[in-house]
């Protein structure tokens, strides 16, 4: 049995299928629309197919497949609340697990890359995989001193899977963009196809994670696990007991929801201005809240365990001092200083010409959550933003096909859209004001003065 599914013509038969599943899944409703059954009922009989097809097609394969599936996950919550249920279970069970390796080839690939004696390395090892992902999996074991550690083994022939996938789920992104209100897949799948070589080289994942667990040593908030070897392929860190993300998300408490946003919040803008580096794969599966001495520990103690350092956009003064401003310039309502500074960072093309009054209606909207004290992070606020730049007869949507999201951006973007999908999974009551004033460069109000436009 194939530890992966690597044969390009399996893989691309597979993601192939999806659209033809589609396609036949809207000519049976019809059929059973004529045959007299509740359009209503076969939508959403129609919608649990899809779900369950497309998300187990894309957890099978791994790879670049699921890692577009777990990109998705995190924007469940703009889906209309009449389709969400199927696909809420299906992306769930893609944050945190993928079907694991054979044994045989575990330890095939560790005798390939870490020697025949690897396992003088470790006093145990456990065989069963704790987690599996898009690109490799992970599995319990202890260290030769005696450390409990995480072992994480890369799937052979994953660069190649990779690759594949993105370039195969390209082709038909128009298919895959209704999952996703308002949200174009396209670029989305290309930017992931960027960052497959950094995904795939464990050496600078090593590195990243290195730094953060370096300044976030003893934090009250935050809390990264050592790395303890790296080698090709191969990266053994601390292990990390906690609460997975996804777990408070189906089942927490409103105090723990607050408590996780809040710290999700912190660790976006924080984790960029405190290391020059943002983590970039903010899904529930890659974080853990860390309960101080029970299970139940009182949510005000908990501590955020961050997880999967493989993404990341190397920031050395942290978030560009230009977002900042333009949301704060935003807040203000200087319309004009607004479209000037789009316009010179490249969010406008040259030639277009849009009224700035129409560019502060479009934003403002969007960014509600940083005109209070505390925002409630809800499924129909963020339904309510995709609907209104979804719809072609909306100003938003007219406005939005007209700017342009330059490369520097891509990644930011990504992880800031994410990050926000996830606070509406939880429901969250988040002050995300103040994480910006303390944290984002240009936002505060003592910084105007260096960063308006001229």
């Amino acid at each position: 049995m194939s530890d992966l599914p690597r044969k390009a013509v399996i893989r691309t038969a597979k993601l192939a299928a999806l659209p033809l599943g589609f396609a036949g899944r809207t000519a049976l409703g019809l059929g059973k629309r004529i045959g007299g059954r509740p359009a209503e009922m076969i939508a959403a009989e129609l919608q649990q197919r899809t779900a369950e097809q497309l998300f187990a097609t894309l957890g099978q394969l791994k790879g670049g497949a699921m890692k577009l599936g777990q990109a998705l996950s995190v924007f469940e919550s703009a889906l209309p609340e009449q389709i969400a249920g199927p696909y809420r279970t299906a992306l769930t069970k893609l944050q945190e697990a993928a079907p694991p390796m054979p044994t045989k080839s575990v330890h095939a690939a560790l005798v390939q890359r870490l020697g025949k004696d690897w396992r003088d390395l470790f006093q145990e090892f456990d065989d069963r995989p704790s987690a599996a992902a898009s690109i490799g999996q992970v599995h319990r074991a202890v260290w030769h001193d005696g450390r409990a550690v995480a072992v994480k083994l890369q799937y052979p022939g994953a660069g190649e899977a990779l690759l594949s996938d993105l370039t195969q789920l390209s082709r038909f992104a128009k298919l895959l963009g209704p999952l996703v209100p308002g949200m174009d897949i396209k670029p989305l799948i290309a930017e992931l196809r960027d960052r497959v070589s950094e995904e795939l080289d464990y050496e600078l994942e090593a590195r990243a994670q290195r730094a953060h667990a370096q300044e976030f040593a003893g934090d009250a908030d935050v809390t990264v696990p050592g790395v303890v070897h790296q080698s090709d392929q191969v990266l053994v860190t601390e292990w990390m007991e906690g609460v997975p993300l996804s777990e408070v998300i189906a089942h927490g408490t409103q105090e723990q929801r607050d408590r996780a946003g809040q710290l999700l919040a912190r660790f976006l803008f924080c984790g960029a201005a405190r290391t020059g580096l943002l983590h970039g794969d903010p899904h529930p599966g890659n974080f853990r809240l860390l309960t101080a001495d029970a299970p139940d520990g009182p949510p005000e103690k908990w501590r955020l365990g961050v997880l999967d350092f493989g993404t990341v956009d190397r920031l050395p003064q942290g978030l560009p001092v230009e977002i900042g401003t333009a949301l704060r310039l935003t807040l203000e309502g200087q319309a004009d200083a607004v479209h000037e500074l789009l316009c010179a960072e490249g969010f406008v093309k040259p030639g277009i010409e849009l009224d700035p009054g129409a560019v502060l209606d479009y934003l403002m909207p969007i960014i509600e959550p940083a005109q209070v004290a505390e925002f409630t992070f809800t499924r129909d606020w963020m339904r309510g933003q995709a609907a209104r730049i979804a719809d072609p007869r909306s100003p938003a949507y007219q406005l939005a096909r007209q700017l342009n999201l330059p490369p520097a951006y891509l990644l930011i973007h990504r992880v800031t859209m994410s990050t926000i999908g996830v606070l509406c999974q939880l429901g969250a009551t988040v002050r995300l004001r103040e994480e910006m004033e303390a944290w984002m460069p240009g936002f505060a109000a003592d910084s105007r003065t260096q960063d308006t436009p001229a």
